[in-house]
């Protein structure tokens, strides 16, 4: 049987497999594949895509398929990232892991249809399944709901035209045997929450508009009958994550107002991220925070910055062994946040293994700063030798202004500090923390050894190898040009309050980069020291595994002086498999798109522009050689005729062999923007199209 076997198995014939498998090519002295014990082979298998071994691998001999089919492979499956299958293909392995699969993850599978979600229903030993971003009305999900009566997880969204009284009594009964729940909310409602009186953990995704609805007509809507209010008896997880918008914060307040009566005696996950300078004051956090504390089992913890004081914050850590904290934008917190984890207030300082405390300066990003307001290399070092096990650490939107002279040794410098985290995976830098004082010359590209910035970074550990994989350096004061819900504004794209320190960040520092060859994430903002660009060739010489790289206002913001330098890089990134740039004068022509082409492995591609161009021909020539691709994101200049009419171009070309493909062209300035942000697939627009930072971020709770 003829096909293609991908995977680690690589691009290659069936039939060559067959005869590799066979060792028709080998020496009769020499071991074949088949020749391996089941259990190394199961392992090899692993690592092969659900799709790939019940399509094409299974079809090699007789061993593999047999194999390819045991329960190891097929118990817990995701088919999340699985875009080059349409829905028939979806079909096919649907009905092939019914009596298997007991953990299903579709995940961000936007583009299939409700009758291929049908299928699920003949999965009936699942107990975990998330569907998350898929096209799920409630009569759809009530048919489902009533066939998978040993489901204990879930995750879903909820719709316009959402209403639970159109679920059967024999959904409703699934629901109320349901563990664990997650609700991405695009329209206010509860969702299933009333009908599930188990749940133990609660995960809740905000993601609604406010010219939808103001706040006072979703109180209206949920507050109709008291029945639909959630009780949280079980409960001992609860995390809600918020878009921009009133709108969720009034909703956010309705699911907590339970808790300011009753807090459930088991919660030790709270997890409340609310974006922008002024979350909603709710008067119930202080005493929310204590009570987490008071049994000594707190395992995560992140408050909007105007719910805690020292006090609570104190009561809430002590005593407790805590393994995510998250103090994002909680200047006030600055002491105490300290104090709590160095002076003791931790029980088990081993279990901590992920720390946010991004924008945790006392004050606004000016030139009129206090030397107390700065990260303190001594306080990061004593961090690092207490909390050894932290593997998450995200300093954005902080401050470090090191002013000591040369040859004082590695830990008067921040970075220097920072090399005692042997266990770091992912790391998020403010970029003005990489230099060595601001009246430094300039450091030339040829300087081999340019300072003693990075040290964090480059220094090895004295066991083994160096680990990070993901690494975010990012100016102060950086701002993204592409808003969320808001239509984007001059305001919006000027330098706010840059760092002065930050601008001496340049091509010598980005070099150094090529000493983490385990590099697969990097994000790179805001930072307009970079000249020629010729850090970032020298950095993909080396890092070739990188698979995600995000660019952003480097240089000049009036002229794009690394463009050169950007095409030789991208011509080293084999691997990449998404990219997001932004600059104000991106010129996206032929010779951009042939650099681009030579990443062969790219899915998912993001422009942003203010003043940028494209060529409409060689973003479809382009299309056409990367057949991976199946999201290209551009907001650019140029007109909406023009933006329109390539938008089509491509979907008509390429949608009908890439089921998954999203194409979104359009004027960057457009008043029409944020609707059409707004129809972005979630899963797209959070991953790529918009900046944040993906580091130390609340744990992805998700039921899989």
């Amino acid at each position: 049987m003829s096909g293609t076997v991908t995977g680690v198995f690589g691009d290659v014939n069936v039939q060559a497999a067959q005869a590799v498998c066979r060792g028709a090519t080998m020496s009769s002295s020499l071991v074949g594949m088949l020749d391996l014990s089941d259990e190394i082979l199961l392992c090899i298998l692993g690592h092969v895509p659900v799709c790939d071994l019940l399509l094409n691998v299974s079809n090699v001999c007789h061993k593999l398929q047999s194999l390819c089919r045991d329960k190891t492979l097929l118990s817990h499956v995701s088919l999340s990232e699985e875009y080059q299958a349409n829905d028939d293909l979806f079909r096919v392995i649907l009905k092939q892991l019914i009596n298997h699969v007991q953990s299903l993850s579709l995940n961000g599978c936007y583009w299939l249809t409700g009758s291929t979600l049908d299928y699920l229903a003949c999965c009936r030993v699942v107990t975990h399944l998330d569907v998350t971003g898929c096209r799920l009305t409630s009569v759809r999900l009530s048919r489902l709901l009533s066939s998978l009566t040993l489901l204990k997880s879930l995750a879903f969204d909820v719709t316009a035209g959402f209403n639970s009284a159109q679920l059967s009594s024999e959904a409703v009964g699934t629901l109320s045997r349901l563990s664990e729940l997650r609700q991405t909310l695009l329209t206010p409602s509860y969702g299933v929450v009333p009908c599930c009186a188990q749940l133990r953990k609660l995960m809740l995704q905000f993601d609604i508009s406010d010219v939808t609805r103001d706040g006072v007509g979703v109180s209206c809507q949920l507050m109709v009958g008291q029945s639909s209010v959630p009780h949280y008896q079980q409960l001992e997880e609860f995390t809600a994550r918020l878009a921009p918008g009133e709108v969720n914060q009034t909703l956010l307040l309705l699911y907590l107002a339970v808790f300011s009566v009753h807090v459930p005696k088991r919660l030790r996950v709270f997890l409340i991220s609310i974006p922008g300078p002024n979350p909603a004051h709710w008067s119930a956090g202080p005493s929310l925070a204590q009570s987490l504390g008071q049994h000594g089992d707190l395992e995560a913890l992140q408050l909007p910055r105007s719910w805690l004081d020292p006090l609570s914050l104190r009561r809430a850590l002590e005593g407790n062994s805590p393994k995510h904290l998250s103090f994002s934008r909680c200047p006030a917190l600055w002491p105490q946040v300290f104090e709590s984890l160095l002076e003791g207030g931790i029980k088990d300082v081993t279990q901590l293994n992920s720390l946010n405390l991004s924008g945790i300066n006392q004050v606004l990003y000016t030139e009129c700063r206090n030397v107390e307001d700065h990260l303190v290399p001594e306080i990061m070092s004593r961090l690092a030798t207490g909390y050894s096990n932290i593997k998450h650490l995200n300093l954005m939107h902080t401050h470090y202004h090191h002013d000591q002279p040369p040859g004082l040794g590695d830990e008067t410098h921040l970075c220097g500090s920072l090399a005692k985290f042997r266990k770091l995976h992912s790391l998020t830098l403010p970029a003005c923390a990489l230099l060595d004082g601001l009246n430094t010359p300039h450091i030339t590209a040829n300087n081999a050894s340019p300072s003693p910035v990075l040290l964090g970074l480059k220094k090895a550990p004295r066991v083994g190898i160096q680990t990070y994989k993901t690494l975010e350096i990012i100016g102060p004061g950086f701002v993204s040009a592409l808003p969320r819900l808001e239509p984007c504004t001059r305001a919006s794209v000027e330098p706010r309050g840059m760092c002065a320190w930050a601008q001496g960040v340049g091509d010598a520092h980005l070099a150094t980069l090529e000493d983490l060859p385990r590099l697969r994430r990097l994000t790179l903002a805001g930072l307009p020291g970079v000249l020629r660009g010729t850090g970032l060739v020298q950095m993909s010489r080396h890092c070739k595994d990188l698979k995600v790289l995000s660019l952003a206002n480097l240089g000049s913001l009036k002229i794009m002086n690394y463009f050169p330098a950007l095409l030789e890089m991208l011509k080293q990134c084999t691997q990449l498999q998404e990219l997001r740039l932004e600059q104000p004068y991106l010129n996206a022509n032929a010779s951009f798109f042939e650099a681009l082409s030579s990443c062969s492995h790219l899915q998912r591609l993001c422009l942003i522009s203010r003043k940028g161009t494209f060529d409409p021909s060689a973003a479809e020539n382009f299309m056409e050689r990367c057949r991976r691709v199946i999201m290209c994101h551009m907001f650019m200049g140029g007109t909406l005729v023009g933006c329109r009419t390539l938008q089509k171009a491509l979907l008509d070309r390429f949608l009908v062999e890439r089921s998954a493909l999203s194409v979104v062209i359009y004027p960057l300035h457009h008043e029409d923007l944020p609707s059409v942000i707004r129809d972005i697939p979630l899963t797209l627009l959070d991953r790529i199209t918009l900046f944040q930072s993906h580091v130390a971020q609340p744990p992805h709770l998700s039921p899989l």
